[in-house]
């Protein structure tokens, strides 16, 4: 695959008892920032966020997808993003216009957008019944850490999520991508010592992303066998439609239908997702009523 693609890659480390998983996903956050005109913290916390989700549908079953919703008392409001296994993503914000001053670090404050607490929630549709329903506290608002306590308290699964998103001066998505690393049995405790002291001299993954490197360099940074099991591209993709829109309208029920009508001899339906907005006239309306009840 391409270099600098978009794309997501698994795999395996330290004699299979390390899973990798990594993505590059310049290109997806760019796309989900021009479409919500995020400024530049919002968009920080909002690539964070789709990327790390873009990952964790990876991690499922072919025809399988997930949401992730993160609920803090920042100005940012919601957060929800949402990923299928076949690498397509989508993300929005409720306050897509935040930007606040750098933090003290001088980055972006993402934990200041999002807010310090607050819930993550993880629903995933596994074609059941009923979808899997998971959450964990916010533990800092970075995303990345409130993913790795979210894989340890709800999932049990020991992780490492390193997630990051440069801004260009033009407002533009210079760089995005992370990984996430998810400790399987067996793993000795001088490997793991190993394995942290490697990610404590690593630089951001922004910065690697920004010189060239994959998300496959980034790792190898860290593990010196790894062995990538599969790589797929990724790419923005919205499942709304003209028709799942006119279904939602009669959903409504007769009654709201023909108040729209009467109010505002129309309907107007914009996406949250991809902000594509769908517009029916009077005779479309009152066709929906005819045809549908």
């Amino acid at each position: 695959m391409q270099k600098g693609k978009d794309r997501l890659f698994r795999g395996v480390a330290l004699g299979g008892k390390l899973r990798v998983f990594g993505a590059l996903s310049t290109g997806l956050v760019e796309e989900i920032r021009r479409r919500h005109d995020l400024l530049p913290t919002a968009a920080a916390a909002v690539g964070r966020t789709v990327t790390g989700t873009a990952m964790m549908g990876f991690m499922l079953k072919d025809g399988q997808r997930l949401t992730v919703q993160i609920k803090g008392n920042g100005p940012l409001g919601q957060i929800v993003a949402d990923a299928d296994s076949a690498g397509h993503a989508r993300a929005y914000a409720d306050n897509p216009h935040v930007h606040l001053p750098p933090n003290a670090a001088g980055k972006l404050d993402v934990a200041g957008a999002v807010g310090r607490q607050g819930m993550i929630h993880v629903i995933k549709d596994l074609g059941l019944k009923e979808p899997y329903r998971g959450a964990s506290p916010i533990v800092s608002g970075e995303i990345a850490e409130d993913l790795t306590y979210y894989f340890a308290s709800s999932e049990q699964t020991p992780s490492v999520v390193a997630l990051g998103v440069l801004v260009d001066t033009d407002l533009s998505v210079k760089a995005a991508g992370g990984f996430i690393l998810q400790v399987m049995p067996g793993l000795s405790d001088g490997e793991l010592d190993g394995l942290e002291a490697r990610l404590g001299r690593l630089s951001s993954v922004t910065a690697h992303i920004e010189q060239g490197r994959g998300p496959e360099d980034i790792v190898r940074q860290l593990v010196d066998d790894l062995h990538v099991l599969d790589e797929i591209s990724l790419s923005f993709r919205c499942t709304c439609s003209r028709e799942r829109v006119e279904n939602t309208l009669v959903s409504l029920g007769r009654e709201e239908l023909e108040s729209l009508l009467e109010e505002q001899g129309g309907a107007e339906v914009t996406c949250h997702f991809c902000n594509e907005t769908y517009r029916f006239d009077r005779a479309e309306l009152e066709a929906m009523l005819r045809e549908r009840f």
